[in-house]
């Protein structure tokens, strides 16, 4: 299974669809806990629309997202509280339930993983994959 993340930090909406389509992804999968973003057409309802116009579809699986604690850690550049906050959240039933839900339809159609950090080193879409998929083939858009 091949799943690309793709992180918006730093891009406008036109560069963000442009990778996209040139990766040839069908849908994104949001993982944020929070879909809001002071970014502007990257909050949950500019980004959909935009994406539906594209062809692009959008899922948001919020259970798969940070929560604020680890946000915080990330912020922070402790990577270490990070990944032991975030491996808390994944033993939750929602976050196993959405975890499979987003292998699913990453087998369904090209999806990519989208979240703030640009660097997916940085980021919780990293932490998600290595534990649920750690057999994939992942391509970073922005990396």
């Amino acid at each position: 299974m091949r799943i690309f993340t793709i992180g918006y930090e730093g891009a406008t909406v036109a560069e963000f669809l442009a990778a996209l389509q040139k990766a040839g992804v069908e849908r994104i999968i949001d993982i944020r806990a929070v879909p809001n973003s002071r970014r502007p057409g990257f909050s949950k309802t500019p980004l959909r629309n935009a994406l539906a116009e594209a062809g692009i579809d959008y899922v948001h699986l919020r259970a798969l997202g940070t929560p604020a604690d680890g946000r915080a850690a990330a912020r922070a550049g402790r990577k270490d509280e990070l990944k032991r906050i975030y491996a808390g959240q994944l033993e939750l039933p929602e976050a196993i339930a959405e975890s499979g839900k987003m292998l699913d339809l990453s087998r369904e159609k090209p999806s990519a993983l989208l979240c703030y950090e640009r660097d997916p080193a940085a980021c919780h879409r990293t932490l998600l994959l290595e534990a649920v998929a750690p057999d994939a083939e992942i391509e970073d858009l922005f990396a």
